[in-house]
């Protein structure tokens, strides 16, 4: 079947109304967290073949995450989609005004390959809770998670609902020729243009995860040791492919040293490998050379060995690197760190603001007012003070970029909202009206007017 049958068939489906049922949303939405707990052997060895990532780390950053979003929508779908009233201002009494959430139709959802599972299927579990069809487009980096997605997907769910759709650049071109009422994205912003392209031909409303030079601000009044730990901790999860994973750090000139020192001892504790569980490979050939080509073998503090047979690059601090070097030109999206130190932080704000916003910042301080300066003078998609990462993990806060980052957002209800339209509603009560705003017009009733919409 063709995509544009696919999609065809979807609206169909679509405009039968099934998917607008509440009850129908949550059976669907529990039916799919029963096929993902069944099959996570399946999931476990895809993603292991894709990445040599364990069972241990899939679970905590993909699976479980998944299995949270499901039983947030299911327990509180009927809250998100319930009309809600509003006032009705004085020139429309008598009468009574709502909002009404309804799903949006036809969706799209292009997934990547650095959480194949959680970055592909949170947007699809919003989607569902929203009472829409979808067409979920995997990355083919990930070959075999995107495989194990299609079987498990299109075995188990009828295309004309959810459908999962495989392939590369070609097919992903195909897909965007069609016109969708949503489509959700997320990778890089190079290709987040491509799409937003694609989608402004139909007018087609677009969500954009991108990514970003996320910076790390370490102030020398901070606990030291936890943010040593928390930011190496960050930034070699998944082996830096994290889209919210620290790019570099700004370190207080007094503490600099120690704070380096305090990530090596870290670095060394978790003793990140293959054989530990506790590390994966960079995804392919291509992005192992362009990672190893943005590191500089003469500004290596620790790591910097690259075993190209295994795919892997240890754990890498860079210092004394210029602002002007290439890995500061791009998101480096792997396992290299470069540390600068800084002595007023107004300059730090100053280069960072200088860059394209940012999908995550992060502060570390005790002080109230440096906290209070970061947020209200830099802007980035979110972030955290004092931790790192760990809001992406909270179905409360929206997750989503500003600027070259991305815009929009999702997890939670904000994921509900993102795939729904908010239709306005106003209804009279009694047929009968004042006359103020019918011919003739008069002095006497532009008084009224005046006193009514004052």
């Amino acid at each position: 079947m063709t995509f544009a049958k696919i999609l065809q068939s979807q609206r169909v489906y679509f405009e039968s109304g099934i998917t607008r049922d509440l009850e129908f949303r949550k059976a669907q939405l529990r039916h799919l967290k029963s096929l993902l707990k069944e099959n996570e052997a399946l999931l476990l060895s895809a993603i292991h073949n894709d990445f040599h990532k364990s069972g241990f780390d899939t679970y905590v950053t993909e699976l479980g995450l998944l299995y949270r979003d499901i039983d947030e929508c299911t327990t509180h779908l009927n809250q998100w989609a319930k009309t809600r009233k509003v006032k009705t201002d004085m020139a429309n009494q008598p009468g009574k005004s709502y909002i009404l959430a309804e799903p949006l139709g036809n969706c799209l959802v292009i997934g990547t390959w650095n959480y194949p599972f959680q970055l592909s299927l949170a947007p699809v579990i919003a989607a569902m809770a929203a009472g829409n069809t979808v067409v979920l487009k995997p990355s083919e980096l990930a070959k075999n998670c995107s495989s194990a997605l299609a079987r498990l997907v299109n075995e188990n769910f009828p295309p004309e609902y959810l459908f999962v759709a495989e392939g590369g650049v070609p097919e992903t071109n195909a897909i965007l020729e069609e016109r969708f009422d949503k489509i959700f994205f997320t990778g890089s912003t190079t290709v987040g243009r491509i799409v937003y392209q694609a989608a402004a031909r139909h007018l087609t409303p677009v969500t954009l995860e991108l990514g970003g030079k996320n910076p790390v601000i370490v102030s020398g009044n901070c606990n030291l040791k936890d943010a040593a730990k928390r930011v190496v901790w960050a930034k070699f999860l998944n082996a830096g492919q994290t889209c919210v994973a620290p790019d570099h750090v700004f370190v207080e000139e007094s503490v600099y040293q120690e704070f380096l020192t305090q990530c090596t001892y870290w670095i060394q504790t978790f003793d990140y490998n293959l054989a530990n569980n506790n590390y994966v490979q960079i995804i392919n050939d291509h992005h192992f050379q362009r990672i190893q080509e943005l590191t500089l073998p003469e500004k290596v503090y620790c790591g910097g060995i690259f075993d190209v047979e295994q795919r892997t690059i240890s754990p890498t601090i860079l210092t004394d690197v210029a602002e002007s070097s290439p890995i500061m030109q791009e998101e480096i999206f792997g396992p290299v760190l470069p540390v600068f130190s800084y002595s007023n932080l107004d300059t730090v704000i100053r280069q960072i603001r200088n860059r394209p916003k940012p999908l995550a910042a992060y502060l570390f301080t005790k002080n109230m007012e440096e906290k209070n300066r970061l947020l209200r003078q830099l802007s980035f998609g979110g972030g955290a003070i004092n931790e790192t990462i760990m809001h992406l993990t909270s179905t409360q806060l929206p997750f989503g970029g500003v600027g070259l980052s991305g815009f929009g957002s999702y997890h939670g209800e904000a994921g509900f909202a993102t795939f729904s339209h908010y239709k306005s509603i106003l209804e009279r009560l009694l047929p009968w009206e004042p006359s103020l705003r019918y011919p003739p017009n008069t002095e006497k009733k532009l008084k009224w007017v005046k006193r009514f919409l004052k």
